[in-house]
């Protein structure tokens, strides 16, 4: 992480004397991300390099010579707790979406070597794949509920358990797919919108509350697009476009309870995720497929 000038320290800091906008205090500098272990940043570059292998950017040796030293490191560190996608000010855990990431970045560097024939010890990458899904299946779901779960022994549900069809951890059709989907869809869902997670200070060390989370309800209609709902997807989406304002900009939160957008703005990764379900929607081959394919 850098700041905005380059920065490669980002101590965080409370400015204690700022109210805040409107009141939303505390005003902190720096970011505490910045001393955090992410693992699922990893899954997201290999996944990234991988589409673009498939989309006809022209080969680097030493790109390939980077991904090959992140991936031995990963090998080391998948088995470790993280603060996961959320960046998590609780203790960490291990995240079923971090581990799924993991999986993601096994599995995109295995098919580098088989698909363009890039140099790498493919059997010992297939091993740990086998090993990071299997840890997965085993104890990142709870079978009383059908569900994933947030983190490996919880209960709690979280919306990035949305990307495991669209990663193609597993498919939309697996039973487990469709139990966590409903799962989301039933604790969730607030006014027709996705939470990130239900908000709890000891898991995230922040007070309970917050307004829904804009990408999250696109990962919905994603996995209603891959689940045969196609008409249900299409609500949601256009339901969601109704809340950009008048050049068509989208925060990364909604609160159904003021009606109003919310958090950072604008919200990059909510942009991203709207063009990906409009893809999905318009295209038989959208992203949403494709991306399972990487």
């Amino acid at each position: 992480m850098y700041g905005l000038a380059g920065e490669r320290r980002l101590p965080e800091f409370k400015l204690g004397w700022l109210p805040g906008y409107e009141g939303s205090a505390p005003v902190r500098i720096g970011n505490a991300a910045s001393e955090q272990f992410q693992l699922d940043v990893y899954g997201e570059l290999m996944d990234a390099m991988s589409l673009a292998r498939r989309g006809g950017l022209a080969p680097d040796e030493n790109a390939w010579r980077v991904e090959q030293a992140l991936t031995n490191y990963l090998e080391q560190t998948w088995s470790e707790p993280d603060n996961g996608i959320w960046e998590m000010r609780g203790p960490k855990r291990h995240f079923t979406h971090s581990k799924v990431m993991a999986w993601v970045a096994m599995d995109r560097m295995i098919k580098a070597v088989e698909n363009f024939g890039l140099p790498g010890p493919v059997e010992r990458w297939r091993k740990v794949r086998a090993q990071i899904h299997d840890k997965i299946c085993h104890k990142g779901f709870y079978q009383e509920r059908n569900t994933f779960v947030q983190y490996y022994g919880g209960t709690e549900l979280d919306a990035s358990l949305l990307m495991i069809p669209l990663l193609g951890f597993l498919p939309p059709s697996d039973p487990r797919i469709r139990g966590t989907v409903n799962a989301i869809e039933r604790d969730l869902i607030a006014d027709g919108f996705v939470l990130r997670y239900r908000t709890k200070p000891k898991i995230d060390g922040l007070p309970p509350g917050e307004a829904a989370f804009l990408p999250c309800s696109f990962w919905l209609a994603d996995n209603l697009t891959l689940m045969g709902h196609k008409e249900d997807a299409r609500r949601l989406f256009e339901r969601l476009l109704s809340l950009s304002n008048d050049v068509g900009l989208l925060a990364e939160e909604y609160d159904p309870l003021t009606k109003r957008l919310v958090g950072n703005f604008p919200q990059a990764l909510s942009h991203v995720a709207l063009i990906n379900t409009a893809w999905n929607l318009s295209q038989a081959l959208g992203p949403a497929t494709d991306r399972r394919q990487s």
